[in-house]
């Protein structure tokens, strides 16, 4: 007679089916970091030494500490900006500082074609090429959604999504010669969307999706698009924000912000890791802590993220009867000319020039 086999022994021989399922997520994360780690091995460090990089915005805030990183490495610039008398105080002091590497300026704007082909046309006689295009010209719009118009979504859109995508297609067949890159600065507000930046958000979550679309279809041609979504940083750039709603009071906060110490990161430290990315080839990276773990409650935890900025709303200042946009440098109150950590940034990052 065959011996049977009890019931309760199977069940303990063969692993439960729950287990598996737990067990599942766990083998996916370690085969992405092994991914991952693989990656960083088996891809080259991109050489920016002798590179011909092109920087919108970059005559003042990050655009400028991307500057002074770029040069580091040994590349060559060509600096696009509105305000002529900016980029030659920005060239000055980047000649001053600068062992290596040469620069170049032209004054334009990113959302005029023959401003972008001009500014290409330039890198190109000067350097014989272009290897690298770096989109950091932006703006930011604060204040409450009742006095957000639908202009001024549209304005953000044409810079901080429009301009990027003009500018990396007008540069593309001279990236596809090198097999160049290309840098898109988006924003921690690109992942999660802060209430009293609506307008901002809308176009850096665009300027996310650019950057993925580019990456992925760019690819092929041997062309690299890395995607920085920094958080708050201390660049001096709230003097030069478009100010809605209540003018002193949302200035005040949005400055304090930007210029705490634990909340904020050094713009010269953000320039660093935001060209380490560059250098690495990443796809898409979170710049500074603050960001990183709110991104990280974002994804893990979306309703939870939802209900707290929810929360976080109603203790912001209110809508004014007016539309009336100001810049951050005309709501300026004693109490944000006295901050000292604002002021350094400033001075540093060529924002207190207009």
């Amino acid at each position: 007679m065959k011996p049977v086999l009890s019931t309760r022994a199977s069940h303990r021989s063969s692993p439960h089916p729950r287990t598996k399922r737990r067990s599942a997520p766990g083998a996916l994360l370690l085969t992405a970091v092994a991914l991952i780690a693989f990656r960083r091995v088996l891809v080259a460090p991109y050489a920016l030494a002798g590179k011909s990089v092109l920087i919108s915005g970059g005559s003042r805030g990050l655009g400028l500490a991307l500057a002074r990183e770029f040069l580091r490495y040994g590349a060559h610039l060509t600096l696009l900006a509105r305000d002529e008398a900016e980029l030659r105080r920005a060239e000055a002091a980047l000649k001053l500082s600068a062992s290596q590497g040469q620069v170049q300026i032209v004054a334009g704007d990113v959302t005029q074609a023959e401003d972008i082909e001009r500014a290409i046309a330039a890198a190109v006689r000067a350097y014989g090429h272009l290897d690298v295009v770096a989109n950091v010209a932006g703006v930011i719009q604060g204040g409450p959604l009742d006095n957000i118009t639908d202009e001024d979504f549209r304005a953000s859109m044409e810079l901080n999504a429009f301009a990027p995508l003009r500018l990396t297609r007008a540069a593309l067949p001279y990236l596809r010669v090198r097999g160049g890159r290309v840098l898109i600065v988006a924003s921690l507000g690109g992942k999660v969307a802060v209430p009293h930046l609506s307008s901002y958000s809308v176009s850096k979550f665009a300027a996310v999706g650019l950057g993925q679309a580019l990456h992925a279809e760019l690819a092929q041609d041997g062309i690299v698009v890395t995607t920085v979504c920094p958080g708050l940083m201390r660049t001096g750039s709230p003097r030069q924000a478009t100010i809605k709603g209540q003018h002193k009071r949302e200035y005040a906060l949005f400055a304090t912000l930007d210029n705490l110490p634990v909340i904020s990161l050094d713009a010269d430290k953000a320039a660093r890791r935001t060209v380490q990315a560059l250098i690495r080839g990443e796809a898409e990276v979170l710049i500074g802590g603050p960001a990183k773990l709110l991104g990280a409650v974002q994804s893990l935890a979306p309703q939870l993220t939802a209900d707290m900025l929810g929360l976080l709303n109603r203790f912001l200042p209110g809508p004014s009867s007016s539309d009336r946009a100001v810049l951050g440098k005309d709501a300026e109150s004693r109490l944000t000319r006295a901050n000292p950590i604002k002021r350094a940034a400033e001075q540093a990052l060529n924002e207190l020039t207009s």
